[in-house]
């Protein structure tokens, strides 16, 4: 089924998050992001983006998943591409280290954005047979790089309360993911290439 890998990817998340909700505490605060444990935490880069605070939160952010999800699968999306998405996962919540007032975040936003960039990249390399694509692909971009601009990432506190939604929200998240799947989507492009031209090169 074209998009199988990147559906894989987005039902990882869903299901990761649906298994973090029914964690204990203790358990739960040793899954949110926190800078200052980074560096021997590791494992906070990924699994941050499971841990959701509040019913609405978990839902909004499962109802993500499966339209970036689906949007892959539309798509066409590739192994590279899933592989892209992946990669852009823990960059994501890495990136959050440039704001280190923000003490704990948790939530599968950021990675969300980082999905959808990786897909609109992935949409506009594709082959000029798939016009209709590659236009999509440049629009779901521009409206990407039109929302995460709007929230003001880089001004005013990191956390935020947003009309509508009962719990903070952290704009810098959705602009780390924007700029994390951009990051992983050029690096997978690059090694692709790289690992074409070796294979080129072994065959003469």
């Amino acid at each position: 089924m074209p998009g199988r890998a990147w559906l894989l990817v987005a039902m990882a998340l869903a299901v990761g998050a649906m298994a973090a909700w029914i964690q204990p505490p203790q358990v739960q605060a040793a899954m949110a992001w926190q800078p200052e444990l980074f560096a021997r935490e590791p494992w906070r880069a990924i699994s941050a983006a499971l841990l959701h605070w509040s019913p609405q939160h978990l839902i909004a952010n499962l109802a993500g998943c499966a339209v970036v999800g689906l949007l892959g699968v539309a798509a066409r999306l590739t192994a590279r591409d899933a592989a892209a998405w992946l990669l852009a996962w823990p960059l994501t919540q890495i990136g959050l280290l440039i704001e280190p007032a923000l003490t704990r975040f948790g939530g599968a936003s950021g990675v969300l954005h980082a999905g959808v960039a990786v897909a609109a990249i992935g949409m506009m390399r594709m082959r000029a047979s798939h016009g209709r694509e590659r236009v999509i692909g440049g629009l779901i971009a521009l409206g990407l790089a039109v929302k995460v601009a709007a929230e003001r990432p880089l001004s005013g506190p990191p956390l935020r309360a947003w009309d509508g939604w009962d719990i903070a929200i952290a704009p810098l998240a959705h602009l780390t993911g924007l700029l994390a799947g951009v990051a992983a989507a050029l690096c997978c492009a690059l090694a692709a290439r790289a690992w074409t031209r070796r294979r080129r090169g072994l065959s003469w």
